[in-house]
This record gives structure tokens, C-alpha cells and sequence, in this order.
């Protein structure tokens, strides 16, 4: 067995989205085949929501899924093809865009004004870039958890991890998706398929992440405020952590537990042409999805 190294940490960056939505961006848009097959991670939270949040107008996909979690709240959606819902606290939304989709995505506070969910972006290989769209919602309930012995939770939102399948079905891309929480004081190595590029998201406390057998952590070349410093590395809220290869991934959880989750895909290995919210593989495959999007021949009548 071979722990998988964190090679690099970074804070997710704040950036406004949709009609002035506040959010963490952990990645996407630059150096997209870094996490190939995925191509972007956001993570929205706001904790005293006064008022509505302007949330995501009418806007469209091509050649992606889009993968909603939501922690807090709701939130509300529809689209081009008529489909309408509203996914809660430990719901996911898996949507393939495939040959194009118009949604519009509007995020509701619980009563206690917060909002709390996230959003990956994962590419489609060549051979389904059009396919027809369609939608995964999963409520809470179907979403299978593994409590270990130390008590570490594992939710399963998709792929299979140690026999226990997700709900989450059909991806061409086959991702692994978990949210691990883990106890105080405790280290954990959890195993992960050697070729697939691995992530880990630290969204509540904190945990030392790498071969953390040492209590001092590892020494990694972290950013802080734009610059590159070496530091001893305690991964806590909104940190992206990128793992090279391995076949597990050891972490060290701090004095209040840590929370994250550990997401996996097999690279596609594909060139990427991206333009917003659509992504082809070549120049002329995004202009011409440019020009269906002028010409109202975006959304292809179903079959």
C-alpha cells in the first residue's frame, strides 16, 4: 500500500457568481486538466441570509455535468425541458448537460438564515458530449453512510467505495464522491483507486493530510495571501488539498474533528475547449455551440 502525498494546499478564492451570489471558489477556468475529469468546485455558504439571494438566472450547459450538494437550505430549479424541484439538506442534484440545457438555479436560506451547498463541475468524454440531458435528484434518505468503528461517518454520494454504492448512477466519467467526517484526535487512511485524480475539501475543522503518522504535520509549500511560504500544514475551512498517486489517503484530524469531501474521477485525457458554462473539445465544436446559442438551435428536440 502506498499513501498518497498532499502535494499542494490552497484557501478557496471569494468570487461572485450568478445575479451578485456570493462564494469560495476551490478551483476551475484555469489549468482545467489539473483535476481532470473535473473542472470546477464552488462552495457556496452564507450563514445570516437577510432576504432573498439573487441566485443564478436562466443561463446554459453544454458538454458537462453539474453536481449540486446541499448542506443548508434549498434549492430551487428548473429547466428548458420543462423539469422542476427543489433539493434540501443532504440532497444531491446531478445534472447532465449533454447537448444543451437552459436552468436556472435559486438558493433558499433554512429559517435560521443559512445557506450552505456545493457545486462541482465534471466534463463529459467526447463520445457524450451531446448526448440527451438529464437529471439525477437524490434525496438525503437514499444517500448510503458507513460508520466505522473510531467513528468516522462516510456518506456515499456516488461511485463504490469499499462495496457500499452510491445512488448516484450512470456517470460516464465513474467519479468516487464521499463526505467523510472524522473524529477528534484521530488518524484515518482511507483507500482510494490509484488512477484516479484525487481532491479533498476541508469544510469544517481541521486535519493534517499526507503520511501523518508525525503529530507536527508535514511541511508543504502552501499560498497565504498570494504568496508561496512553507509551513506546517493544518488543512481547515475551505481548504482545497490536491493528492499526487497512491492507493490511500491518510489524514490526522485536529482537536475538533475535521469534515471534507474526498472526491475522485478517472481522467479523461481529452483537449478542452471552454467558454462559461460550456465546454467541447475543439474551437470549431465551441463555436459552433456559440452559434446554436444565438441562433435558438441550442436545446435539440428530444428523440
Amino acid at each position: 500500500m502506498s499513501i498518497r502525498p498532499a502535494l499542494t494546499t490552497s484557501l478557496a478564492t471569494p468570487t461572485v457568481e450568478g445575479a451578485g451570489v456570493h462564494l469560495h471558489r476551490a478551483f476551475g477556468f484555469h489549468n482545467p486538466k489539473k483535476f481532470d475529469p473535473f473542472l470546477l468546485f464552488d462552495d457556496f455558504r452564507q450563514d445570516d441570509v437577510k432576504g432573498d439571494i439573487a441566485g443564478f438566472p436562466w443561463h446554459p450547459h453544454r458538454g458537462i455535468e453539474t453536481i449540486s450538494y446541499v448542506l443548508n437550505g434549498t434549492v430551487e430549479h428548473a429547466d428548458s425541458l420543462g423539469n422542476k424541484g427543489v433539493i434540501g439538506a443532504g440532497d444531491i442534484q446531478w445534472m447532465t448537460a449533454g447537448s444543451g440545457i437552459m436552468h436556472h438555479e435559486m438558493p433558499v436560506a433554512n429559517k435560521r438564515g443559512q445557506m450552505h451547498g456545493f457545486q462541482l463541475w465534471s466534463n463529459l468524454p467526447a463520445s457524450e458530449k451531446m448526448c440527451a440531458p438529464r437529471y439525477q435528484d437524490i434525496p438525503s434518505g437514499e444517500v448510503a453512510e458507513r460508520i466505522d468503528n473510531d467513528g468516522t461517518r462516510i456518506r456515499v454520494i456516488a461511485g463504490n467505495w469499499r462495496g457500499i454504492d452510491g445512488p448516484v448512477k450512470g456517470i460516464a466519467t465513474d467519479p468516487v464522491y464521499l463526505d467523510i467526517s472524522v473524529a477528534p484526535n484521530t488518524i484515518k487512511t482511507l483507500p482510494m483507486d490509484t488512477y484516479r485524480n484525487t481532491f479533498a475539501y476541508v469544510f469544517a475543522g481541521s486535519g493534517r493530510f499526507a503520511d501523518s503518522a508525525a503529530p507536527r504535520g508535514v511541511l508543504l509549500e502552501k499560498e497565504v495571501m498570494g504568496q508561496e511560504v512553507n509551513i506546517r500544514d493544518m488543512s481547515g475551512n475551505r481548504t482545497l488539498v490536491e493528492f499526487g498517486t497512491g492507493d490511500e489517503v491518510r489524514l490526522q484530524s485536529g482537536p475538533e474533528g475535521v469534515r471534507f469531501l474526498l472526491i475522485a474521477g478517472a481522467p479523461l485525457q481529452e483537449p478542452i475547449a471552454w467558454h462559461g458554462p460550456i465546454v467541447m473539445n475543439t474551437a470549431e465544436e465551441l463555436r459552433q455551440a456559440m452559434s446554436d446559442l444565438r441562433n435558438d438551435r441550442f436545446i435539440k428536440p428530444a428523440h
